[in-house]
């Protein structure tokens, strides 16, 4: 039972089930920002859950794999040695999951402070689809829109 477990768990097939699984939960902060389920599932400390699960998962593979650790940290040496530790699959998904949940959570705080400043959620649904693609662009698009809405510059808010 457990062999199928794990040999239905492979890197691949945990690529598809993220990549697929964070749709719904964009999907309910695009058309149903206000509604309980994105309170209780998507703006709460759930997805972040569903996330450390996928990732200790991961670091026990590539823990289970052999992977030298502190050969990870030569990333921040050049472009090459990025490259090179990213030709690791575990690794690299280890990466498409920091992506998606800190767009989640950028996206989550973009639904979360627009309800604050009662803002429309029309305004904001250009700017969020943006966070969902490529993150840091949408947030910035959305402070800029912030700041058009509210008339003033926060930048520590």
């Amino acid at each position: 039972m457990t062999d199928q477990i794990y040999n239905f768990f492979t890197t691949d097939m945990i690529y598809m089930w993220l990549t697929i699984g964070v749709l719904p939960f964009w999907v309910i902060l695009f058309f149903f920002p206000q509604s309980r389920i994105c309170k209780i599932f998507v703006t709460s400390v759930f997805p972040i859950i569903v996330f450390v699960a996928v990732d200790s998962y991961l670091l026990f593979e590539l823990y289970h794999n052999k992977f030298d650790f502190l050969y990870a940290f030569n990333l921040y040496l050049n472009l090459d040695e990025l490259t090179n530790i990213m030709a690791d699959k575990n690794y690299l998904i280890l990466f498409w999951v920091h992506f998606l949940a800190i767009n989640l959570f950028c996206g989550c705080w973009i639904v979360r402070d627009y309800q604050k400043t009662s803002m429309s959620k029309f305004l904001a649904f250009f700017p969020l689809l943006l966070t969902y693609f490529i993150g840091p662009i949408g947030l910035f698009f959305y402070w800029i829109l912030r700041i058009f809405y509210s008339k003033k510059i926060d930048l520590y808010e």
